[in-house]
C-alpha cells in the first residue's frame, strides 16, 4: 500500500512539476509563454520590454530544440522522444541516490526544494505563478497548435498562437511589450475566466 500511494503520489509530482526543459527553453504546447519565463523569458535584454523580434527570435530557438531531426516540423515522435527525455530527467533527479526507486525521504527532498524555489519565485516577481497562470495553453503540441490536423507542427503553427498573444497584449501596437501590457493582458485574461485579479 505504501508504495503504491508512493507512486502516485510520484506520478502527480511529475505531472504537476513542470517539464525541466521548460524552465528555460519553453514548451511545445505553450511555445511563447514557457513556464517559469512567460514572455518575459524572450526578453532577451532584460530591459522589461519584449519587441516582436525577441519572442520570433526565442520561438525560432526552440522550435530548433525541439525539432530534433532539423526537418522543419515537429512530428509526434520527436514530442514523444522529448517528454520521455524529460521523464527520465525528473525521474533521475528525484533518485538522488541512484538506485534507480525514489524513497520517501527522495520525494520529501524534492517537494520541498519546489516548494522553495516556488516561493523564491514569488518574492522576485511579486506574484507567484505570473507566467504559468496566464499563458497556460493546452499540453503538447498536437491539439492547439497543428491547426490543419495533419500530424505535425510546422514553424508556423508553433510560432502562430504566442504571436497572436503578443499581439492582443501589444496596447497600443508599438510592436512591444512592457510590463504594464503585460499586466493589463493578464488582468484581462483573469477577468475573462472569471479569476480573482
Amino acid at each position: 500500500m505504501k508504495k503504491m500511494i508512493l507512486a502516485t503520489g510520484l506520478g502527480a509530482m511529475l505531472l504537476a512539476g513542470g517539464i525541466a526543459i521548460a524552465q528555460t527553453g519553453g514548451d511545445a504546447g505553450h511555445p511563447g509563454m514557457h513556464r517559469g519565463g512567460g514572455m518575459h523569458g524572450a526578453d532577451t535584454n532584460n530591459d522589461g520590454t519584449v519587441t516582436r523580434a525577441e519572442l520570433t527570435a526565442s520561438l525560432d530557438q526552440r522550435f530548433a530544440r525541439l525539432d530534433t531531426n532539423g526537418d522543419g516540423q515537429i512530428t509526434q515522435a520527436e514530442r514523444d522522444a522529448q517528454h520521455k527525455a524529460r521523464a527520465d530527467a525528473r525521474f533521475k533527479a528525484l533518485d538522488a541516490d541512484g538506485n534507480g526507486q525514489v524513497s520517501r525521504a527522495e520525494y520529501d527532498a524534492a517537494h520541498e526544494k519546489r516548494q522553495a524555489q516556488r516561493a523564491e519565485r514569488g518574492e522576485k516577481t511579486g506574484e507567484r505563478g505570473e507566467g504559468r497562470r496566464w499563458h497556460r495553453g493546452g499540453r503538447g503540441t498536437g491539439g492547439m497548435m497543428d491547426a490543419n490536423k495533419d500530424g505535425t507542427v510546422t514553424k508556423a503553427e508553433f510560432q502562430s498562437r504566442a504571436l497572436a498573444m503578443f499581439d492582443r497584449a501589444d496596447a497600443n501596437k508599438d510592436s512591444q511589450v512592457t510590463q504594464q501590457e503585460r499586466d493589463a493582458a493578464r488582468a484581462a485574461f483573469k477577468a475573462k475566466r472569471g479569476e480573482p485579479k
